[in-house]
């Protein structure tokens, strides 16, 4: 059994998305993926759902200020207490520092609302609209230290329509990371995605 810890800053649509595809999978692959706590770095929405759900839930408060490494110190000690062999960042709104990404490489994964390398950072939607492409999409990839600079896990594109505003394209670019998610998760937990392949070809520093 493949045990997922997330983490979250807000709604937690994906991590409630990826809930749903452990609940309505085949006997055989749900017993596969257990979410055993989602975490957040203040009180999110999303958390109240996954407790509803019978999910153990925790909050690593960042306090404007607080000096980052301690409070990753203490982040990463609340995640070992459930032994997870996954840590997925699924909105979670908070730069890790290198010694925390170190600490759980490479078992700590992200999703990204464009084809990375294009259009990293907090406004990739937008950026993508600024730019004028024709496409973007979503990715997961590994977590390293620099800004969603990890290697490549998988990824899927979403077309941009022309009159395409940062809410209706975040909108299909959501619904296509959710099912990415999920099967990047299943993958692993099946055996049939190997992160630490992917970590040897691109060392973490």
């Amino acid at each position: 059994m493949l045990k997922v810890v997330v983490l979250i800053s807000g709604a937690g649509t994906n991590m409630l998305s990826l809930l749903d595809a452990v609940q309505r999978s085949h006997p055989d692959a749900r017993s596969a993926v257990r979410i055993v706590a989602v975490g957040a770095d203040r009180d999110a929405a999303g958390l109240a759902e996954a407790a509803r759900r019978g999910v153990p839930t925790f909050i690593q408060s960042w306090q404007r200020g607080g000096d980052r490494e301690t409070w990753a110190d203490a982040l990463a000690r609340r995640i070992a207490e459930y032994q997870p062999d996954l840590v997925v960042l699924s909105g979670f709104m908070r730069i890790l520092p290198a010694s925390f990404v170190e600490g759980m490489w490479p078992r700590l994964i992200n999703t990204h609302p464009a084809l990375l390398p294009a259009f990293p950072g907090a406004h990739a939607v937008q950026d993508a609209l600024d730019a004028g492409v024709v496409e973007t999409g979503a990715t997961v990839h590994l977590v390293d230290a620099g800004m969603d600079t990890g290697p490549i896990i998988a990824q899927r594109p979403v077309p941009i329509h022309p009159h395409d505003s940062v809410e209706t394209l975040h909108g299909r670019i959501k619904d296509v990371e959710r099912e990415l998610l999920a099967d990047v998760v299943f993958g692993v937990a099946e055996g049939k995605i190997d992160l630490s392949v992917l970590a040897r070809a691109s060392p973490s520093e």
